[in-house]
Protein backbone atom coordinates (compact mmCIF):
# COMPACT_ATOMS: atom_id res chain seq x y z
CA UNK A 1 0.00 0.00 0.00
CA UNK A 2 2.73 2.44 0.93
CA UNK A 3 4.98 1.60 -1.99
CA UNK A 4 2.16 1.55 -4.52
CA UNK A 5 0.55 4.79 -3.39
CA UNK A 6 3.79 6.73 -3.01
CA UNK A 7 5.74 4.95 -5.72
CA UNK A 8 8.78 3.98 -3.66
CA UNK A 9 10.88 0.96 -4.42
CA UNK A 10 11.18 -1.83 -1.82
CA UNK A 11 14.89 -1.11 -1.34
CA UNK A 12 14.12 2.54 -0.58
CA UNK A 13 11.46 1.48 1.91
CA UNK A 14 13.95 -0.86 3.58
CA UNK A 15 16.40 2.03 3.87
CA UNK A 16 13.65 4.20 5.33
CA UNK A 17 12.83 1.49 7.87
CA UNK A 18 16.48 1.21 8.89
CA UNK A 19 16.68 4.99 9.27
CA UNK A 20 13.63 4.90 11.51
CA UNK A 21 15.18 2.16 13.65
CA UNK A 22 18.41 4.16 14.02
CA UNK A 23 16.37 7.24 14.97
CA UNK A 24 14.45 5.17 17.51
CA UNK A 25 17.65 3.87 19.12
CA UNK A 26 19.08 7.42 19.21
CA UNK A 27 15.92 8.73 20.91
CA UNK A 28 16.05 6.01 23.57
CA UNK A 29 19.75 6.67 24.19
CA UNK A 30 19.09 10.39 24.51
CA UNK A 31 16.21 9.76 26.93
CA UNK A 32 18.42 7.57 29.11
CA UNK A 33 21.16 10.21 29.07
CA UNK A 34 18.68 12.89 30.16
CA UNK A 35 17.36 10.71 32.96
CA UNK A 36 20.85 9.91 34.23
CA UNK A 37 21.69 13.63 34.25
CA UNK A 38 18.46 14.31 36.13
CA UNK A 39 19.39 11.72 38.73
CA UNK A 40 22.90 13.17 39.21
CA UNK A 41 21.76 16.80 39.42
CA UNK A 42 18.47 16.11 41.22
CA UNK A 43 16.53 18.11 38.61
CA UNK A 44 12.94 17.19 37.97
CA UNK A 45 12.83 19.08 34.65
CA UNK A 46 15.44 16.82 33.10
CA UNK A 47 13.48 13.77 34.23
CA UNK A 48 10.37 15.15 32.53
CA UNK A 49 12.37 15.86 29.38
CA UNK A 50 13.67 12.27 29.41
CA UNK A 51 10.12 10.95 29.76
CA UNK A 52 8.94 13.12 26.88
CA UNK A 53 11.75 11.90 24.62
CA UNK A 54 11.00 8.31 25.61
CA UNK A 55 7.30 8.75 24.82
CA UNK A 56 8.28 10.18 21.42
CA UNK A 57 10.34 7.05 20.82
CA UNK A 58 7.37 4.85 21.72
CA UNK A 59 5.16 6.82 19.34
CA UNK A 60 7.70 6.47 16.54
CA UNK A 61 7.94 2.74 17.19
CA UNK A 62 4.14 2.40 17.02
CA UNK A 63 3.93 4.31 13.76
CA UNK A 64 6.80 2.29 12.34
CA UNK A 65 5.18 -1.03 13.21
CA UNK A 66 1.78 0.02 11.87
CA UNK A 67 3.24 1.43 8.66
CA UNK A 68 5.77 -1.22 7.78
CA UNK A 69 3.88 -4.38 8.76
CA UNK A 70 0.36 -3.63 7.57
CA UNK A 71 -1.50 -5.86 5.13
CA UNK A 72 -0.96 -3.33 2.34
CA UNK A 73 2.79 -3.67 2.84
CA UNK A 74 2.53 -7.43 2.32
CA UNK A 75 0.59 -6.93 -0.90
CA UNK A 76 3.18 -4.42 -2.10
CA UNK A 77 5.82 -7.14 -1.77
CA UNK A 78 3.76 -9.45 -3.95
CA UNK A 79 2.45 -11.72 -1.18
CA UNK A 80 -1.16 -12.87 -1.32
CA UNK A 81 -3.60 -10.95 0.88
CA UNK A 82 -4.42 -12.41 4.25
CA UNK A 83 -7.74 -14.20 4.19
CA UNK A 84 -10.08 -14.32 7.12
CA UNK A 85 -10.79 -17.77 8.51
CA UNK A 86 -14.13 -19.19 7.48
CA UNK A 87 -14.92 -20.55 10.94
CA UNK A 88 -16.17 -18.50 13.84
CA UNK A 89 -19.25 -16.82 15.16
CA UNK A 90 -21.03 -14.18 13.13
CA UNK A 91 -22.64 -11.37 15.07
CA UNK A 92 -24.91 -10.46 12.15
CA UNK A 93 -27.72 -12.70 13.39
CA UNK A 94 -27.89 -11.11 16.84
CA UNK A 95 -30.70 -8.60 17.31
CA UNK A 96 -30.29 -6.29 20.25
CA UNK A 97 -33.38 -4.83 21.92
CA UNK A 98 -32.57 -1.29 20.83
CA UNK A 99 -32.06 -2.37 17.21
CA UNK A 100 -35.69 -3.42 16.77
CA UNK A 101 -38.19 -1.07 18.47
CA UNK A 102 -41.03 -3.60 18.19
CA UNK A 103 -39.06 -6.11 20.29
CA UNK A 104 -37.74 -3.49 22.70
CA UNK A 105 -41.12 -2.13 23.76
CA UNK A 106 -43.96 -4.60 23.21
CA UNK A 107 -47.41 -3.14 22.70
CA UNK A 108 -49.24 -2.66 25.97
CA UNK A 109 -53.03 -2.72 26.24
Amino acid sequence: MLSTSVGLSPSLLTGLALLMVVTLVALVAWALQLMEAANERREFGLMLAGCMVCSAAVGLAAVMVLTLTGPGRLQARGLPPLSAPETGVSLDAIVLPWDNPAVASPARP
